[in-house]
């Protein structure tokens, strides 16, 4: 038998793609020209879940829109050009997906990105708090650790805040966890699942291989490493791509899986469990990532860490100081706002 954490990965995806689900949700994705916004944004046309996909950037949108447009799926899509636009590309949204943001270089930390992607993030989902408050918010501009935090302090601000509505989406942790698992295994990695928590950047990045189902074991040494390729995959993809961008193949991947775990539970599908950085009661840090039952209306109920072991729980330990840390900067960025 698999867990409650099993699968609600690429079966979300399957249903993505599938034709049986007829649904009427309208999402908005912002960055919609980048590297990661174009293939999510094709996902997302992809799917039976979506009716209307509304893309905003600061470029080129008319014509991504208009080349998606063309796909014969039933979604109907528009595009929005700069800020004087965004108010309608977001009216009416049940879910924004923001990948907007400068990608990684070699040599670059996710916390490089700060200055830059903090301003575009805070400035989008101001955006946001004022056109579409009730809407599902998926932050994937990094450094989530911060950019989250951002997004909560600003719809603060707004009067609007709903930590059940505000997800940072670290389901690439959890794709790849499954992916690097199922190799060493010789498994399908569409029948592994592996919870993901923490953080989304380096150390702070903590995979749960002790509740990975099936169950899988390792000798210390192949999962210390295993559970250091998972931390750094990212850096990965960067240095891979040499100067040309970050993961941004499977971070669309991932993007979409999220987003259609939240519609089928919006649509009231039951037992939808992802993991997701959200504000959170289960450490002494304000917002971690853990498996999140998602409902109606968001996050309905979070599962918690569960039982873990104790090379598990030394990663934690050494987490929480950067997390603190990523969470505060983020905050500390809103009140110093104009």
């Amino acid at each position: 038998m698999l867990s409650v954490f099993a699968r609600p990965a690429c079966a979300a995806l399957r249903r993505g793609f599938s034709t049986s689900t007829q649904n009427n949700a309208k999402v908005a994705v912002l960055g919609a020209s980048g590297g990661i916004g174009q293939p999510l944004s094709l996902l997302l046309k992809n799917s039976p879940l979506v009716s209307h996909l509304t893309l905003y950037d600061i470029a080129h949108t008319p014509g991504v829109a208009a080349d998606l447009s063309h796909i014969e799926t039933r979604a109907t899509v528009k595009g929005y050009l700069g800020p004087e636009q965004l108010p309608d590309c977001l009216k009416g949204c049940d879910v924004v997906v923001i990948p907007a943001g400068v990608p990684r270089k070699p040599g670059m930390t996710r916390d490089d990105l700060f200055n830059t992607n903090a301003t575009i993030v805070a400035t989008l989902t101001a955006a946001c708090a004022q056109h579409c408050p009730e809407a599902m918010i998926c932050i994937i501009a990094n450094p989530v650790n911060s950019t989250i935090p951002i997004t909560a302090e600003v719809f603060k601000k707004h009067g609007v805040y709903n930590p059940n509505k505000i997800f940072g989406v670290t389901t690439l942790d959890i794709v790849r966890a499954n992916t690097f698992v199922a190799e060493l295994k010789g498994l399908d990695p569409a029948r592994v699942n592996v919870p993901v928590i923490g953080g989304h950047a380096g150390k702070t990045i903590i995979p749960l291989i002790s509740q990975c189902t099936p169950k899988v074991d390792f000798p210390q040494d192949q999962l210390a490493t295993l559970s250091g390729r998972i931390q750094e995959a990212g850096t990965e993809v960067v240095k891979a791509k040499a100067g040309a961008g970050s993961a941004t193949l499977s971070m669309a991947y991932a993007g979409a899986r999220f987003v259609f775990s939240i519609v089928d539970a919006m649509n009231g599908k039951e037992g939808v469990v992802e993991c997701s950085f959200v504000q959170s009661k289960e450490t002494e840090c304000t917002y971690f990532s853990t498996p999140l039952l998602l409902g109606k209306n968001g996050l309905e109920k979070n599962l918690g860490i569960g039982k873990i072991s104790a090379f598990e729980e030394k990663m934690i330990a050494e987490a929480i100081p950067e997390l603190k840390a990523s969470i505060k900067k983020g905050e500390d960025f809103v009140k110093s706002m104009k």
